[in-house]
């Protein structure tokens, strides 16, 4: 009969007294784990502040995930309970005590300071409301937030994500110690845990490596992608400490060696994402293994310095966000002020540490376990009631309410009114029949008074007052289409677009309705996004270009003309972060982009827009009037704000644009000079 590959386990681990034994060895406190968080932290700070000093320094949370799971086992490694509920009482409220205060302190202190910079803080206070509750990784996939983008850096809770993960192991993970047997020191404990914790791992890592490639958020945000990270210290604790051969052979690892390597995993790009998590998850599990004693690792990851920073560890990862993104909210993040940032991040830790973490993780006050823990969740529930509300009451002061009333333009749009969607004809839905019915054709109504249509995405929609200026008094019907959709050739819409908003149905069916419905004299725009840091760039090409020239081919007998719209051309950067505030002594470089630069996005598109041009296609790009002289910033010659964020404009500004236009068509004769 074959042996099992767990009998030599079995046989270290066979015992309770054996267990027990090594157990309590092994679960003392280590203080070179606390050199490591320390490393951790520092690399993840590091990165947030710069990302192109570490690239990949945000790899210090998945160092954290493993040291999680070493901890949490550790110290569940024969701690006896009378039963399960006796068990599970006292795991959460010894997390509850560990996690609760600090971060219900942070929240609060935070909301209110993000109040007082951000005109519309609702995302951020929903997702400090939501941390509280260790679901803000829900949150933000649910908002499909990509964590490396600006809009991630200036939510001053985004990085309770982690939390969130963590948190949500912490329901499952005291189950699969207690029902193994590992957490009664049953005689195959170990082994059940170790096989169990084994094959959830690998369909965890199976996923996240999927799921990355499919769901970037999904592998980002949520727990089981992550499971396998903390499951690796489980693994380590059982297996790599318990298991004498094992450890000796990654005791002859060099743990410096693996600190280097690790150093250097965290200097790949970011889209390395993948092999850099696993290569760090496997290199802070051996160096867990590997930093023993007399080593020179050992010796440095135990002076008191870097210890104490391990153990502030929790209070620098909730503070060094919150720091850092509120002051991209207001100073900015620049060399000459980034020793104060880490002074104050620094301070603020330490006060938390010292007057938050300690007291409650060892206060003399004995409640009982059931009170703890309601006390935690009441703590939590008011917190979360203030944090929601903060708004509110900041914007009572009357400083605060004042100056963003004055700014109303970057929270109240022309598709948003008090965070509710207000333009019906711009659809942020999927695309259904009953809005060209609604938007374009009102049963033929008023179609002998339109003198135009307007068809395209959110960038379209930008020009939508410039082009009711400039045909007026000509009505003018329209229907844009949001997330990403636009009138394009189905061979550029890519198939995550096409499945949430029917973008195909929208383009056949806009065709066929201008084909049968428009008249001579009216006039289409077609209009979207063409540039963008991260996608549209395959639009600016023959291939979109021809196809609206199609539109014009099919209605040019109905002597109807086709205008094609450029797009705007935003600086990248949140017009908020532009405002002149008292706060901000400096004029950040990214909110003025010059003339020329603007300019050479647009060449290649400008021209063969030109080249396509016909009897009755044209082009009529609108951009290059947002400019004044030789750069293209926040504001028009008149002193009109342009940007409501990093791609659309006011309608003020819109209908400014309307008198260019009008020009436009005139000396196009698409016009009568006259009108």
């Amino acid at each position: 009969m074959m042996n099992s590959p767990f009998k030599g386990m079995a046989e270290v681990l066979g015992s309770p007294q054996t267990l027990n034994r090594l157990s309590k060895a092994k679960s003392r406190y280590r203080p070179e784990i606390d050199g490591l968080r320390a490393f951790a932290i520092i690399a993840v700070i590091i990165n947030h502040f710069n990302k192109d000093l570490l690239p990949s320094g945000y790899l210090g949370v998945d160092i954290f995930f493993v040291i999680s799971g070493y901890v949490i086992t550790s110290s569940l490694s024969g701690r006896e309970s009378n039963n399960f509920g006796d068990f599970l009482s006292g795991f959460y409220e010894r997390r509850i005590k560990r996690l609760v205060p600090a971060l219900v302190v942070f929240v609060l202190v935070t909301s209110v300071l993000i109040c007082l910079f951000n005109p519309d803080p609702g995302t951020a206070l929903k997702t400090g409301t939501t941390s509280l509750f260790g679901l803000s990784n829900l949150y933000l996939f649910k908002q499909s937030t990509d964590y490396f983008a600006q809009s991630t850096e200036l939510n001053p809770f985004t990085h309770t994500w982690s939390l969130g993960v963590e948190e949500q192991f912490y329901l499952l993970f005291p189950f699969l110690i207690w029902f193994s047997g590992f957490g009664r020191q049953a005689q195959n404990g170990a082994r059940n845990l170790f096989l169990w914790i084994g094959a959830l791992s690998v369909a965890s890592l199976t996923g996240f490596i999927y799921l990355y490639q499919t769901n970037q958020p999904a592998a980002y945000f949520l727990m089981p992608p992550r499971f396998w990270e903390m499951a690796a210290g489980c693994l380590v604790f059982i297996g790599f400490q318990k298991r004498a051969k094992i450890e000796q052979a990654l005791e002859k690892a060099p743990p410096l060696m693996v600190v280097a390597v690790m150093v250097g995993v965290m200097f790949l790009p970011i889209h390395s994402a993948v092999p850099a998590t696993i290569a760090i998850v496997v290199l802070s599990s051996v160096l867990i293994a590997c930093l023993k004693n007399e080593t020179a690792a050992f010796t440095i990851f135990t002076q008191k310095k870097v210890v104490y920073i391990g153990k502030i560890s929790y209070s620098l990862y909730l503070w060094h966000w919150g720091v850092l993104s509120i002051s991209r909210w207001s100073t900015g993040i620049h060399l000459w002020i980034a020793p104060f940032q880490v002074v104050l991040i620094l301070l603020l830790a330490m006060a938390s540490y010292r007057w938050v973490e300690t007291p409650f993780r060892s206060s003399s006050h004995r409640f009982s376990r059931t009170k703890t823990m309601q006390l935690g969740i009441g703590l939590a529930f008011l917190a979360a009631v203030i944090t929601y509300n903060t708004k509110q009451i900041v914007y009572q002061l009357p400083y605060v309410g004042r100056y963003w009333s004055n700014h109303k333009y970057l929270v109240d749009t022309w598709w948003l009114k008090g965070g509710n969607h207000v333009d019906s004809c711009h659809a942020e839905g999927a695309f259904g029949s009953t809005l060209i019915k609604k938007c374009l054709d009102d049963d033929g109504k008023y179609q002998q008074e339109v003198g135009a249509y307007l068809i395209g995405d959110s960038h379209a929609r930008n020009y939508l007052m410039a082009i009711k200026h400039a045909v007026a008094p000509r009505k003018v019907k329209y229907l844009t289409m949001g997330r990403h959709c636009a009138y394009l050739p189905s061979s550029l819409i890519p198939s995550d677009i096409e499945k949430r908003s029917n973008c195909t149905a929208y383009n056949k069916q806009v065709n066929t309705f201008l084909m049968s419905r428009t008249s001579r004299g009216n006039i289409i725009f077609v209009g979207q996004a063409l540039f963008n840091k991260y996608r549209h760039t395959n639009r600016m090409t023959h291939e979109y270009i021809d196809y609206v020239g199609q539109l014009a081919q099919k209605v040019r007998g109905k002597g109807v003309n086709v205008i094609l719209l450029d797009g705007t051309s935003p600086p990248e950067i949140e017009p908020v972060l532009c405002v002149e505030a008292p706060w901000r002594p400096f004029v950040d470089p990214q909110c003025i982009l010059t003339k020329e630069y603007v300019h050479s996005r647009y060449a290649k598109f400008d021209s063969i827009a030109q080249e396509s041009s016909t009897k009755n296609f044209h082009y009529a790009p609108l951009r290059e009037y947002l400019c004044v002289l030789k750069y293209c910033g926040q504001r028009t010659k008149s002193g009109l704000p342009i940007w409501h964020d990093k791609g659309h404009i006011t309608e003020e500004v819109s209908w400014e644009l309307g008198i260019p236009l009008r020009q436009k068509l005139q000396e196009l004769h698409v016009l009568p000079s006259s009108l």
